[in-house]
């Protein structure tokens, strides 16, 4: 076995040659199983191809080595599968199960493949069997619940291959023969325990050995554990420990036998470290966690983890920064200490201060990529040394490393009920700093997860402006992906919650959304009647910008209905407002889209005037590119007027205009190269004043609203958020 278990996520060909060079034992094991690859199965038999990858289960107790068995397992008969090995923990360090959706996203996003915020788990288990089918990989499921958890995950291809690891046998997965683990042999065993306390005690007296080896069972975890209190108390005999031991009684397993000596031996405050890391989210372990949940320095903190890992209790994780992992096998051991040895309002109290500290840490990882704001940069300096980032790098690498421990602290924040007030600035500041650091679009999956605890929290305590805006951002995520009628029931949700909470920014919001909704689903009439509502909020709160926008998509809407003269209407209302708002390359766009409007409704000498106009504005906003796509229009009309001769000075205008701003890599692929020099410019500067109106029609969301959405929705009653 490795003293040492590798359960990272993610895809890797093999362990590392050091990894080999610990692994002990389990000679007989590793043969069955790999001649088990090659065992003809029922299907076989049968004279049919197998379905489904094979599946081989090791099964044993929690501390037996069954996850490094795993390990070895695969590192020896991964050179057979050329696509690599994929990891996923199939529960939590406590035992819950991990939900079958998020195993399939995480193992999804391990082959680099995307992973729809909000999908089912049937969507993304179906894509995940879709991407398998034509590789040959490795599935490592460790520390499978239940057979359903395994068998939504299995490939449809027999040559992948299934490493699955629980505590028994999984009834309900066909053609499956566990591998059922015992202790070591007693030659490794005394290996494993020579290798913790040195070779002289062993050698001096291999009897003593031998019997402390038959006390804790040839159990690796519980060998562990002796060894490493071997280890550092240097003049005491093998025996001794042997005697101790026995004098606890044979009416528990070893492993608990082992662990509570430990703990009786370590100086209270180290004893104390040790029983509240079962709280820590997930497992993960890190010199703030430590630190925050005792009340110490986080020095000290960092020393107290490296003796532990020393002592066996905890696992070093590779990382560019410290980590550490509780070992599942010690998890309900720890949890049990604690619910004795500790009260409850102490641990009430180191829960808080541990989500106290992580807020603090998230606040500064997001301010130090506010380089431009005073205020920030103020915030930032106020704060320990400790806490703050030495670059923006430094920042997002920290956020990339504890995510899932980050989100398991939400979860359990949002689960215990007690601290909510700490859950709501834990779950704010964690979206910004997310959306900082990897932007909207790649943090989508994790934000879904995270507006949904807002919303927990929300109804939990009657907050319907929290409500509100966690119904808005989910609303906004499944319209991202498609799924409009959800979204739909979101954003009328918002709408009742904005009114109960008088709140018309939400309100006006939901409105918007509703009409949004309505639209992407083919419905006009509705779609401007909510953009109507909307609009009329707006107007009483004399909100111009928000209203010159609500213009264009009533615009829109009347367009996609083919109501040309609605259209003009509010494009017209639209760019009055943007000139009085002195905003004049809105007012450019909005012009733009008139004509194009008027061309539709064919007008085409009206559009002509139109466009001539908005290129005046365009000028003098200094927009090159909304130029030449207007001149690109203008010459487009001049040819269906039958002027031909105008319409190439307007091309040449705007072929010089774009010049060598336009890169080869903005030509759209579908743009035929033969047909002549300008193709590729026109298509580009086409697409460039389509996409300068999407903000003004509809067709895209606002960024501004977006940024809004996403950032300041989530309230808090801390004013330093």
């Amino acid at each position: 076995m490795t003293d040492q278990a590798v359960d990272t996520g993610g895809v890797e060909l093999a362990e590392s040659a050091s990894a080999r060079g610990r692994f002990l034992g389990r000679t007989r094991e590793l043969k069955e199983l790999c001649a088990d690859i090659e065992r003809a199965g029922l299907d076989t038999l049968a004279g049919k191809k197998p379905p489904r990858a094979r599946v081989l289960l090791i099964a044993g107790r929690p501390g037996s080595g069954r996850t490094a068995l795993a390990g070895e397992l695969v590192r020896q008969v991964a050179p057979r599968y050329p696509d690599g090995v994929l990891r996923a923990r199939l529960s939590e360090a406590d035992g819950t199960p991990v939900p079958t959706e998020t195993s399939a996203r995480e193992l999804l996003t391990a082959l680099g493949l995307p992973t729809p915020a909000g999908a089912a788990a049937d969507d993304l288990t179906a894509a995940l069997r879709a991407a398998l089918a034509d590789r040959r990989a490795i599935l490592l499921l460790d520390d499978a619940v239940t057979a359903e958890q395994v068998d939504d995950l299995l490939p449809d291809t027999p040559d992948c291959l299934a490493v699955v690891v629980a505590q028994g046998p999984l009834t309900g997965i066909s053609d499956v023969r566990p591998c059922t683990l015992g202790g070591l042999d007693p030659k490794s065993a005394v290996e494993l325990l020579s290798r913790r306390t040195g070779s002289v005690r062993i050698t001096v007296d291999p009897r003593a050995a031998e019997g402390l080896v038959e006390v804790c069972q040839a159990q690796p975890a519980a060998l562990t554990l002796a060894g490493g209190w071997l280890a550092a108390r240097p003049q005491a005999a093998v025996a001794d420990l042997a005697k101790q031991l026995h004098a606890e009684g044979d009416d528990t397993a070893p492993l608990p036998r082992v662990f509570r000596l430990v703990h009786a031996s370590l100086p209270g405050a180290a004893a104390r470290i040790l029983r509240l890391l079962a709280l820590a989210p997930a497992g993960h372990v890190d010199p703030h966690t430590a630190s925050a949940l005792a009340g110490c320095s986080v020095g000290g903190a960092r020393t107290t983890l490296d003796d532990f890992v020393a002592l066996g209790l905890l696992r070093a994780v590779p990382s560019p920064l410290p980590q550490y992992e509780v070992p599942g096998c010690l998890h309900p051991l720890l949890r049990a200490l604690t619910e004795t040895q500790d009260r409850p309002a102490e641990l009430t109290l180191a829960r808080a201060r541990m989500l106290e500290r992580t807020v603090r840490l998230l606040q500064s990882c997001r301010a130090i990529t506010e380089t431009d704001s005073p205020q920030a940069r103020e915030k930032l300096l106020g704060m320990p040394r400790s806490l703050r980032f030495p670059s923006p790098r430094a920042a997002a690498e920290w956020l990339r490393i504890r995510r899932p421990a980050l989100l398991a602290s939400a979860r359990l924040a949002v689960a215990d009920g007690d601290l909510d007030t700490l859950a709501r600035r834990l779950l704010s500041q964690l979206v910004r700093a997310m959306v900082a650091h990897f932007g909207t679009e790649a943090a989508a999956p994790d934000l879904y997860g995270i507006h949904g605890l807002v919303l927990d929290v929300a109804e939990r305590r009657d907050l319907p402006r929290e409500r509100a805006a966690a119904l808005l951002n989910l609303g906004d995520l499944d319209a991202r992906t498609g799924r409009t009628g959800e979204a739909l029931v979101r954003y009328r949700a918002a709408l009742d919650a904005g009114r109960q909470a008088n709140d018309p920014y939400a309100t006006g919001r939901a409105m918007e959304s509703v009409g949004g909704a309505h639209l992407e689903l083919g419905d006009y009439d509705r779609a401007t009647d909510w953009f109507g509502r909307a609009l009329a909020e707006r107007l009483a709160r004399d909100e111009r910008a928000d209203a010159a926008r609500l213009y264009g998509r009533i615009a829109s809407a009347h367009t996609y209905a083919g109501r040309y003269g609605e259209a003009q209407r509010n494009w017209r209302a639209a760019a009055a407002f943007l000139r009085r708002l002195e905003d004049v390359a809105g007012h450019a766009r909005a012009l733009s889209e008139l004509a194009r409007v008027q061309e539709y409704a064919g007008r085409p000498e009206e559009s002509l005037h139109t466009c001539q106009e908005a290129v005046g504005w365009a000028r003098r906003a200094d927009d090159v590119r909304l130029q030449a796509a207007l001149h690109l229009r203008i010459a487009d009309t001049l040819d269906h007027l039958g002027d031909p001769t105008a319409a190439g000075l307007h091309r040449s205008a705007a072929e010089r205009m774009l010049g060598e701003e336009l890169r080869e890599d903005e030509v759209p692929p579908e743009a035929p190269q033969e047909a002549g020099k300008g193709a590729g410019k026109e298509a580009a500067a086409e697409a460039a004043l389509e996409a300068t109106a999407e903000s003004e029609d509809g067709d895209a969301a606002d960024p501004a609203m977006e940024q809004a959405a996403n950032a300041c929705e989530i309230r808090s009653t801390s004013a330093e958020d």
